[in-house]
């Protein structure tokens, strides 16, 4: 029978430790001190006071705790000594039954990784949906972490240690992210189609209106149709568009002159990708949501406003350079310079949306009236470490930060690398290659301010010819309008100093400035309401990336949800992964926050 948190809350010291047995191999003493906390709201609760007592442990007991753990497939599978739990999760991904091949090959693996750390590797081998890794995904991720840096060997087995106590902590109480889980299976699907050329190579990549981009949006129209939205259509910019209505005796309220709080609420985010990219970036920000939607729908319950869901066709600016055109043509702000605006293979936007069934003369017509809404919330990924290393499943978003972007040239003098002394050098990389640096101290004496310089080439460079030309990018981000225009400012004039003094010659030029996008302060509340409700830590954090929401704060109030990412939170790329059990808890703050408002409506 399942345990329950009544249980565990009323039991004495001793036998709430013996229910929590078997969470974390041969340590009882984590959930033992974790239970000084009791009682405990939620699993996510307990969950993160595990997590907090191991933080505060210290680097030998951390140790301790990898170290007794045994190797996967190893000796202790052999002999048939594994722990029931560890016996089970080993079973579930196959390494109870791997051909000598594998066998050898994870054996090599193991002993590598032993020399290379001092302990053994930890894998939560149950993965993400904690159905179970494949034997491939395993090896893979062996051998790729096995070049890692020592410290973060050491966090990272931690952290996956954690996953595996969850899953078991799960297992243990009989709960299943059953929505979470839903989420997940929708995202599996849609990623099933990619662009030619991508799809063989086993890379997911959908750009605009391409036959993947097209199916995506049919798919997309089919879920949010099963899930239980009343409306679904595909706009003229090629959005998805899902509408699940308010209670029935609302739904003919002129919107725009009804109050605030029974208007339309806005949600969604793009379901378009970066060359071989991930399967979440922008994706949970469609589907969370719409697993909400189901569960009202299953429910027979219905909200006092509309829930209007917008699957946005572009946000990345791949196939053409039309960044945020999907939820830029729901703020009026299309540029229709851009239908002439023509790909690779030269076939126009234009004739791209033609193609694809689509009205040119409508886009005007898409764009939202602000008084009808309440406003614009977005899930996303973090798309960064910080949650990660935090082990805080939900962030809080601030602002979307601020940012410039320029690209420059340096022109120095290209010289014989053997005879042209040091002191007599006009070396443009060498510039170029402080005003990095620069760019790295000035950044990082400023909190939550990043620089980058991500492109880099000596055009016909040599090895034996000092450069006389380098070319280079700078990306300049901040909480903060004020924040960014210093630091540019600080960077700018730092560029023109170095070029002075080495004697080169600098063009510099301003591609991009976006102002921040702080979140609206009542909205940013809900979210935190939402998260606290669930006895999950509450994490404020700035968005480095932008997203969605920038364009709709040009119209009305946003504020946006963080979910963490695995991998240190790699995105872009396809490592990018979240748990299902995090996505449970996305749905969940997204349902509070519905529920809060319906609450307030009613009131």
């Amino acid at each position: 029978m399942a345990l329950t948190l009544d249980q565990l809350n009323q039991a004495s010291l001793d036998d709430a430790t013996l229910m929590l047995a078997g969470l974390y191999e041969h340590s009882p003493w984590i959930a033992r001190a974790a239970l000084a906390g009791r009682p405990f709201g939620s699993l996510a609760q307990l969950k993160h006071a595990m997590v907090q007592v191991l933080a505060s442990a210290g680097v030998e007991s951390q140790l301790a705790l990898i170290r007794a753990h045994p190797e996967l497939a190893g000796k202790a599978m052999v002999s048939k000594s594994l722990t029931a739990e560890s016996t089970n999760e080993q079973s579930k991904a196959g390494l109870t039954h791997c051909t000598p091949d594998e066998f050898e090959k994870i054996q090599s693996l193991n002993a590598a990784y032993n020399a290379r750390f001092g302990f053994p590797f930890i894998l939560a081998v149950r993965g993400p949906r904690g159905t179970g890794l494949s034997k491939a995904e395993i090896i893979a991720t062996f051998a790729r972490r096995l070049h890692g840096h020592p410290d973060f060997e050491r966090q990272e087995c931690i952290r996956n240690i954690h996953r595996i106590a969850e899953i078991r902590l799960n297992d243990l109480f009989g709960f299943t992210p059953e929505l979470g889980n839903r989420v997940w299976d929708w995202q599996e699907a849609l990623a099933q189609h990619a662009d030619a050329g991508y799809a063989e190579q086993g890379q997911l990549t959908v750009t605009y209106l391409t036959d993947a981009h097209r199916a995506c949006a049919q798919r997309i129209s089919m879920d949010m149709l099963q899930a239980g939205c009343d409306t679904v259509h595909i706009d003229a910019v090629g959005n998805v568009v899902g509408r699940y209505k308010k209670e029935s005796d609302l739904r003919n309220t002129d919107e725009g002159q009804g109050p605030v709080s029974s208007r339309t609420l806005l949600t969604g985010s793009h379901y378009d990708t970066v060359r071989n990219g991930g399967k979440y970036d922008g994706r949970l920000g469609i589907y969370v949501p719409l697993a909400c939607v189901q569960a009202l729908s299953s429910a027979g319950k219905r909200l006092p406003f509309d829930l209007e869901i917008v699957a946005f066709a572009e946000e990345e600016g791949q196939r053409y350079k039309a960044t945020f055109l999907g939820s830029g043509a729901l703020t009026g702000d299309f540029n229709p310079a851009w239908l002439d605006q023509v790909d690779a293979d030269g076939i126009s936007m234009r004739a791209a949306m033609q193609h694809a069934g689509l009205s040119v003369d409508d886009i005007p017509s898409l764009k939202r009236n602000a008084n009808d809404y309440q406003g614009f919330v977005e899930v996303h990924i973090e798309q960064g470490p910080v949650l990660n290393e935090l082990d805080i499943p939900l962030g809080i978003v601030t602002s979307i930060n601020a940012s410039v972007r320029y690209v420059g040239e340096v022109l120095g003098m290209a010289s014989h690398a053997g005879t042209t002394p040091m002191g007599r050098r006009r070396d443009a990389a060498a510039a170029v290659a402080e005003l990095i640096l620069y760019v790295e101290q000035r950044a990082a004496q400023d909190s939550d301010l990043v620089g980058t310089v991500g492109m880099l080439q000596v055009p016909n460079g040599s090895i034996n010819v000092v450069p006389g030309r380098c070319q280079f990018s700078l990306d300049l981000r901040a909480p903060n309008d004020a924040q960014r225009d210093r630091l540019a400012d600080d960077v700018v004039q730092a560029a023109r100093a170095i070029c002075e003094r080495r004697r080169t010659h600098l063009d510099l030029a301003e591609t991009m400035r976006v102002s921040a996008a702080p979140s609206a302060p009542a909205w940013q509340a809900r979210w935190e309401s939402a998260v606290q409700a669930l006895g999950v830590p509450l994490h404020r954090m700035p968005s480095g990336a932008g997203h969605d929401a920038m364009k709709l704060h040009e119209t009305m109030p946003q504020a946006m949800l963080f979910v963490r990412g695995q991998n240190s939170g790699i995105s872009h790329n396809p490592l990018e992964s979240t748990t299902s059990d995090d996505m449970q808890l996305a749905v969940d703050a997204f349902m509070h926050l519905l529920n809060g408002l319906a609450q307030t409506t009613a009131a």
